[in-house]
């Protein structure tokens, strides 16, 4: 079964829009592995919250991304 865990910025994404992202995610896999996936494809849209992100030692939040 094809897995994906795919982490975003919490609040970044409307119902509609998560689910066109999965939708991406399900037909590249499709891509791969042919019509045989689909139905077996496994999508977790995980929301992370501000500071819950770190690069190089760097906690991300929205002053250090620059984001209101």
């Amino acid at each position: 079964m094809p897995f994906a865990n795919v982490k975003v910025p919490a609040g970044t994404l409307t119902p509609e829009s998560k689910k066109k992202l999965q939708d991406a995610v399900v037909d590249a896999f499709t891509g791969v592995y042919g019509d045989r996936a689909r139905s077996n494809t496994l999508v977790i849209l995980e929301e992370v919250h501000d500071d819950g992100w770190c690069l190089g030692g760097t906690i991300l939040n929205q002053d250090v991304l620059g984001r209101s």
